[in-house]
């Protein structure tokens, strides 16, 4: 099916997200559609879907003209999205989830068991590893998007628009996806693959076409240099690594010994793992998502109760604490959900950025806020932390994802901290906010700041980190010194997957083989 675009515009009061836009998706082909956050690319697809009304412009499938009045019409027509924020009832079962609104019938009831059989096929073909009765809000963020890319594929879509889908995936999971994309482009399926992610545009795109703020700016070569696409994309030159001087550890700031978290389950998720982090370094947390960094971190922070162990900063037990009380005691914490655990969707996007602070004297009033202060507030850190926003005012929720998680790091990177916490900080980002925001925690560290960074990227993980801690069920498998000389990735890929690092060191040795992030499975399958 071959879907155009013509100068589709969408306004939103003063803004223009999109002006005058036109895209032609020819069948079978992957379409990347590359900018930077803010620049209009979910907003475009949400018209094409039919959440949008364009204010101007043509949508045509097959050269027909078609008006699409909601997300039904638009899948009607043969076309699917995987949107970049769930849209999953928490409360539902994966299968449930899965067939909303298509629910399998007989004898007038609801097929389940249709529903679930339906599920694990699709499970099962791509290897997603997704339990159909599961219940969604007990999935981690990775399975979660699974899901979404589930429910996707069930609708056997002509056209399937992928907006951001890798921004929670694991390396291997990213490597998973693509190769199914490449299914389907095989099979005649079209794709619009919405990404800010180079690497992952040059492996799989056959097209590129390129929006910033809201225009068609070019088209480009997926072949071109990553540095010729970040500027292409930012209207600027972007360093991709991290210009840093080596650390200058001072003394040991947090302690952490012994700690034991269980989930709601009665599982082991964090299982007695000791480390240390000391003032100005970073240590950099890695494994792959759903081995028990979710829970650790939040178990420092107060979100959940440790079943035995210590976590000491600067001398002093921060467990069982409240998260206010911890929070006041100079942590500061970037959750991996913004949408779920970082703001307040409802809430302006003034309000967010003093969540933790309201009451302070810097923002109260006696028993009421000061909305000038608020604001003022506000307008410096949008500024500093280049926010796309039409105002302060605006709701949370309304910005882009990558937006969203600027208003998060500039709330909780815009006080005096003595520990900062940041679990997948760049997760949704762009080249040009990632520098950024790299910049940011690296300064933090110079300044004396004790800093755990937990993600799943080992691009991140190699750029910033000091010491690399890696997890693998709940557990340290080893640490590693990324001071003197960069970290082998093959060791640390095997070491994700569970191999003990000796072991892990000398696999790597005798291989001679590079295994690198999309190998990672297949050592997991070797070391069991």
């Amino acid at each position: 099916m071959k879907l155009e675009l013509r100068g589709i515009t969408k306004r939103f009061g003063t803004l223009v997200a999109n002006d005058h836009i036109d895209l032609v998706v020819e069948p079978g082909e992957i379409h990347a559609l590359l900018g930077e956050n803010g620049a209009g690319k979910s907003t475009l697809m949400n018209v094409l879907y039919g959440f949008y009304d364009p204010d101007d412009g043509q949508i045509l499938v097959d050269d027909q003209p078609v008006t699409f009045v909601g997300p039904g019409d638009a899948m009607a027509a043969g076309i699917g999205m995987v949107h970049q924020h769930f849209m999953l009832v928490p409360v539902f079962t994966v299968a449930e989830n899965v067939v909303l609104g298509y629910e399998p019938t007989k004898s007038g009831l609801i097929d389940l068991p249709a529903a679930r059989r339906r599920v694990k096929e699709i499970s099962d073909r791509f290897g997603f590893d997704v339990d159909p009765d599961a219940l969604v809000e007990d999935l981690p963020v990775g399975a979660q998007q699974r899901v979404e890319i589930i429910k996707a594929l069930s609708r056997d879509a002509k056209v399937l628009i992928l907006d951001e889908p890798t921004a929670v995936l694991t390396p291997q999971e990213t490597d998973e996806l693509i190769a199914i994309m490449r299914q389907l482009k095989a099979a005649g399926t079209s794709i619009v693959f919405i990404t800010h992610k180079l690497r992952e545009v040059r492996a799989v795109a056959d097209r590129i076409t390129v929006i910033r703020r809201g225009k068609v700016v070019g088209s480009a070569d997926p072949q071109a240099p990553e540095t010729e696409l970040a500027s292409l994309m930012v209207g600027r030159s972007v360093s991709l690594g991290v210009d840093r001087a080596p650390a200058q550890p001072g003394e040991v700031a947090l302690q952490v010994r012994d700690l034991t978290v269980l989930d709601e389950a009665g599982v082991r998720q964090v299982d007695g793992i000791s480390f240390e982090v000391a003032r100005g370094e970073i240590v950099a947390v890695a494994g792959v998502q759903g081995n028990g960094q979710t829970e650790l971190t939040e178990a420092i922070l107060g979100l959940q109760p440790a079943l035995a162990g210590s976590v000491t900063l600067d001398g002093k037990e921060l467990l069982g604490r409240t998260v206010k009380e911890v929070l006041t005691a100079g942590v500061g914490f970037v959750p991996e959900d913004r949408t779920e655990d970082g703001i307040v969707a409802e809430f302006s996007v003034a309000e967010n950025l003093i969540l933790d602070l309201y009451d302070s004297k810097d923002f109260a009033r006696g028993i009421s806020l000061d909305p000038a202060k608020v604001r003022a507030n506000a307008e410096r850190r949008t500024n500093e932390f280049d926010v796309r926003t039409p105002s302060v005012e605006a709701h949370a929720g309304t910005l882009s994802g990558g937006n969203q998680q600027k208003v998060v790091l500039a709330r909780e990177m815009s006080r005096p901290l003595r520990l900062l916490i940041a679990s997948q900080p760049t997760r949704g980002l762009d080249v040009g906010s990632i520098e950024f925001v790299h910049k940011r925690i690296v300064s933090e560290r110079d300044s004396g700041t004790p800093v755990i960074i937990v993600s799943t990227e080992l691009d991140e993980v190699l750029a910033l980190a000091d010491r690399i801690v890696v997890m693998y069920r709940g557990r340290i498998v080893g640490t590693v010194d990324a001071t003197s000389t960069t970290p082998d990735r093959d060791v640390l890929g095997l070491m994700m997957a569970g191999v003990p690092q000796e072991e892990a060191v000398k696999q790597a040795a005798s291989h001679h083989t590079v295994l690198g992030e999309a190998d990672i499975e297949a050592a997991e399958e070797e070391s069991e």
